[in-house]
């Protein structure tokens, strides 16, 4: 039976390299110098550190931009973290690597899949989403069906069997 599975995986790999990328540019960018301002990748968990929160957000600024030159997707990150202040007047911001579909969303897949009527079933999996069905026309409909019903999440299509 043809399938696929629905997944949110972001390439690490080229999320390192602009981290590293960002961390040379704000060691070496003369409004930076002086400063604590600085950008470290733990663990998923991408951490920036700042002597104010208009240096933070500079340094978010380069870290967008070298995210963009090197096409990865920016809604892999949550920038939902609060700031954070550190030992006088230094502050640090978490900025936390989205990897796997959490449950919500997943659930939010499943039901649209559902509600479309179309010929397939969506089972979650963990962190993925296997939809399967009886045509391949249909598991294409549903790829269409699932990148328009959620637009703020990045994701990607892997393991398409027929």
């Amino acid at each position: 039976m043809p399938s696929f599975d629905t997944v949110l995986e972001p390439n690490l790999v080229e999320i390192k390299n602009a981290t590293d990328q960002t961390a040379k540019e704000v060691g070496t960018r003369y409004d930076f110098k002086g400063s604590s301002a600085a950008v470290e990748l733990k663990d998923k968990t991408l951490t920036i550190f700042a002597d104010n929160e208009f240096q933070l957000g500079q340094v978010m600024d380069i870290v967008l931009a070298k995210m963009a030159k090197r096409n990865v997707d920016i809604r892999y990150l949550d920038r939902s973290g609060k700031i954070e202040k550190i030992g006088g007047d230094k502050i640090k911001q978490a900025v936390i690597v989205k990897n796997g579909i959490d449950a919500p969303t997943a659930k939010q897949i499943q039901a649209a899949i559902k509600q479309s009527k179309l010929k397939v079933q969506a089972a979650i999996q963990g962190d993925r989403v296997r939809v399967t069905g009886a045509k391949r026309d249909d598991l294409q409909a549903a790829i269409a069906l699932v990148k328009q019903a959620m637009p703020d999440h990045p994701l990607s299509f892997e393991n398409f069997r027929d």
